[in-house]
């Protein structure tokens, strides 16, 4: 139970970690936001995070249940995915480390002025849709355990989130390239722990 809330956990903070650097932008733009606006904001985040890995872990069990052979290829392609998304997390976080993060930052700023709705629930699919791949990592858990790691991964976005706006309304984006490629590695070393004990079956 103990490293199954663990993992999950880790997982929301990997996962969170691209809305975690749209919320300090969200939050440099608007230093007067309102306690009110954040809630929605990071609310948002978390409600599409939790979602995502839902869908996913749904696609993964259909399909697995008409090919059960589709099951031993699960740890692979868990492998595969994290180390994907991850490694791409890393790679930009390091590029704009580089480049800086005062164009980037700039652009993130604009789009979050004219933050409606729309653009908010957008913003909340582009930082999430990387979710959906983690219906892999959890194919082999039951519907209940399912609905609580997307849970554990919602919360722990809503409380990122909440934090990079204070963050960003206090501090700037300085550390946001730092974030991604945190977040990056963290998808990578589960990945590899989820490949480990899959297909090894440590």
């Amino acid at each position: 139970m103990i490293q199954f809330i663990l993992n999950s956990v880790l997982l929301g903070v990997g996962l969170a970690m691209d809305a975690f650097s749209i919320s300090v932008a969200n939050g440099i733009v608007e230093p007067g936001m309102k306690k009110s606006r954040m809630l929605k904001i990071a609310g948002v985040y978390a409600i599409a995070q939790f979602l995502m890995p839902l869908a996913g872990w749904f696609l993964v069990t259909t399909v697995a249940e008409i090919f059960a052979a589709f099951h031993k290829f699960i740890p692979v392609i868990a492998l595969i995915l994290l180390l994907f998304i991850g490694g791409k997390m890393v790679v930009e976080g390091i590029r704009d480390k580089k480049k800086g993060n005062a164009e980037d930052g700039e652009t993130k700023a604009e789009g979050a002025s004219r933050l409606t709705w729309g653009a908010l629930i957008v913003q909340g699919v582009a930082t999430s849709i990387d979710a959906l791949s983690v219906g892999f990592t959890i194919a082999d858990y039951s519907a209940l355990r399912a609905f609580a790691a997307s849970l554990i991964i919602g919360a722990v976005t809503l409380v990122i989130c909440l934090s990079g706006l204070i963050f960003g309304k206090k501090i700037g984006a300085r550390f946001v390239s730092t974030a991604t490629i945190i977040g990056g590695a963290i998808l990578i070393l589960i990945g590899i722990e989820i490949f480990v004990k899959g297909f090894f079956g440590l």
